[in-house]
């Protein structure tokens, strides 16, 4: 029993970090029907500009500025790769082109930190904390609370400011808000840039816990996607409850059966989910009128 709540204790870690992951697909899908396919190298990208800020000013004055950083990244992807497809209202332009972006900078990541990984100090105490015999490491402590503050932010700035409801109205009706008077274009930008920057904020999370280097992001962005599936495009919840589902399988399934096999669970319930319910677990079948 004892090894299976520390198995649970590192699945619930790990999938916060899937989670918030999600959490950006789902934003931008909210408001405009795409994706960043280069979301783990947005992730991949704050971990490393916070690995070199924190060796300057520390961990947590880097935090603000790995924000703001990420924020920049995804309004420069949305200008780059989006804007114009979703103008020609194509659906393969926006694909490869954040596909494309995402390549490059894990080129450029190459170029000025190298392709070896390299270690991100913990800001907090490594040795773990034994509470009721389940060893916890603080780190572990600040992901999931990290990870659920900044999704619990980025929903009450939707539901209370008024740019956050032009962002729920966009989400609602693209073409309504825009007869309303709403600025849809720099919604979505907005959307871009919010989603890149959970990303960069979920590599500074998970960097101290793992290795940073510039191939980090390919793996987690690939497993957030089908979390972003699993949980429901159009559910912030099920970004988070998608990405508890598959870490938790993930670390029970290395344990108890092979490492080997640790990623078969997720691809499973992937397919299940989209064979049976393909809005996701909280997501709602869309109704388009031809």
């Amino acid at each position: 029993m004892q090894v299976l709540a520390q198995l649970l204790v590192s699945g619930i870690a790990v999938g916060m970090i899937y989670g918030v992951i999600a959490f950006g697909y789902q934003l931008t899908f909210a408001t405009s029907k795409t994706l960043n396919f280069g979301q783990g190298e947005a992730l991949m990208l704050g971990a490393l500009v916070g690995l070199t800020l924190a060796g300057h000013i520390g961990f947590w004055f880097m935090l603000p500025l790995v924000l703001i950083f990420g924020l920049m990244q995804g309004a420069a992807v949305e200008w780059l790769a989006v804007r114009q497809a979703i103008k020609t209202k194509t659906d393969s332009g926006w694909i490869m082109a954040t596909i494309a972006l995402g390549i490059i900078f894990k080129n450029l990541a190459e170029n000025i930190w190298g392709r070896d990984d390299l270690r991100f100090p913990s800001p907090l105490p490594e040795a773990p904390i034994s509470v009721a015999g389940v060893n916890v490491l603080p780190m572990e402590v600040l992901v999931v609370f990290g990870a659920l503050g900044l999704m619990l932010a980025i929903e009450i700035f939707n539901r209370r400011s008024i740019f956050g409801k032009a962002v729920v109205a966009t989400s609602n009706d693209r073409d309504a808000a825009g007869l309303m008077g709403i600025n849809t274009g720099l919604v979505i930008t907005f959307s871009y840039a919010l989603s890149s920057m959970t990303a960069a904020f979920a590599g500074v999370l998970v960097a101290p816990v793992t290795l940073t280097g510039a191939t980090m992001g390919s793996v987690l962005g690939l497993k957030a996607f089908a979390v972003a599936i699993i949980g429901g495009l159009s559910s912030g919840l099920g970004a988070v409850v998608g990405g508890l589902i598959l870490g938790i399988a993930e670390t029970t399934t290395g344990y108890y059966i092979s490492t080997g096999y640790k990623d078969v669970p997720g691809l499973v319930l992937l397919l299940l989910v989209l064979t049976f319910k393909p809005a996701g677990l909280f997501g709602k079948a869309a109704i388009k009128k031809v």
